[in-house]
């Protein structure tokens, strides 16, 4: 049977991790992460941590390392994930909204999002926008459809 390595928990960290545990205002994943530092500093094997958690291994092992790495904060707490960079610069966006508040084409009594679409391609306001982006666009300014 393997060695259990036992996780060097700093005194502070320790208390720290007590407090947090016992607030009652933490979220799921970071009160699940305080307690894999707390029964990994107690002794117990990474496969028994997973399954009184009940989660995978590879958490367990990947929060350890972090604490080993980078102190309780880089254990505790999730990386930032920004997402893609927006398609559309804030000028373009402009001129979507300034299309959809000017007076909708001939024949129709007002704008829809195919149409704001194809009126932006067409005028060159963008190279190609979906009705989908046309519609995100102009709920992030509070505009609805006109």
């Amino acid at each position: 049977m393997a060695k259990v390595k036992v996780l060097n928990l700093e005194s502070k960290d320790q208390k720290e991790l007590k407090r947090l545990t016992k607030s009652g205002t933490l979220k799921s994943r970071k009160l699940n992460r305080c307690r894999i530092l707390l029964l990994a500093a107690q002794g117990k094997s990474k496969k028994a941590i997973a399954e009184i958690l009940n989660m995978s291994q590879v958490t367990v092992i990947e929060i350890c390392k972090r604490y080993k790495d980078g102190g309780l904060s880089n254990a505790l707490n999730e990386k930032s994930r920004p997402g893609a960079p927006s398609i559309f610069n804030g000028k373009q966006k402009a001129k979507i909204t300034a299309l959809a508040c000017s007076a909708a084409p001939k024949g129709s009594a007002r704008w829809s999002l195919r149409l704001l679409s194809d009126k932006a391609v067409e005028l060159k306001l963008v190279k190609s926008i979906s009705h989908e982006m046309v519609g995100r666009i102009l709920k992030k300014t509070n505009l609805s459809r006109t």
